[in-house]
């Protein structure tokens, strides 16, 4: 099943907002799509939280202002502020859905690998013969 992109109406619900500007919503869904698909590309079907989370963060903060006062008026914006953008989490989260990352073993050893001793084998060392303790076999 191919990725469908969440709908103005799943923003609106995801946020918790009654209305919600359809044009607006619509423009960040398809941006947070499109960044999306920056780190991981097809995007899997269960990428639509990470599309939701990125698109809500810039409907609902456009500035991402991070501290106000009221009186007398204080705003703190963080530096390059504005716009849409993944976390680190945002990242990892797209990666592992996608079934990318974690832990993986790597075998280096062919396929037609035989077990074998790859040396010549000399039959007249060795079990056959007589072992005596601290001179091995004799």
């Amino acid at each position: 099943m191919a990725f469908v992109p969440p709908t103005a109406e799943q923003l609106g619900l995801y946020l918790g907002l009654e209305e919600i500007a359809g044009d607006r919503a619509d423009l960040l869904i398809e941006q947070a799509v499109a960044l999306a698909q920056s780190v991981v590309k097809p995007l899997p079907d269960e990428g639509t939280a990470v599309v939701l989370s990125v698109a809500g963060r810039a409907y609902v903060n456009p500035q991402q202002v991070s501290y106000e006062t009221i009186g007398p008026m204080s705003v703190q914006r963080p530096t390059g502020s504005g716009g849409l953008y993944l976390t680190k989490a945002d990242k990892a989260a797209l990666k592992s859905l996608a079934g990318r990352g974690g832990a993986f073993t790597v075998d280096p050893t062919p396929a037609a690998a035989d077990p074998s001793p790859s040396w010549p084998v000399d039959d007249s060392y060795g079990p056959g013969l007589d072992y005596e303790p601290g001179w091995g076999w004799v």
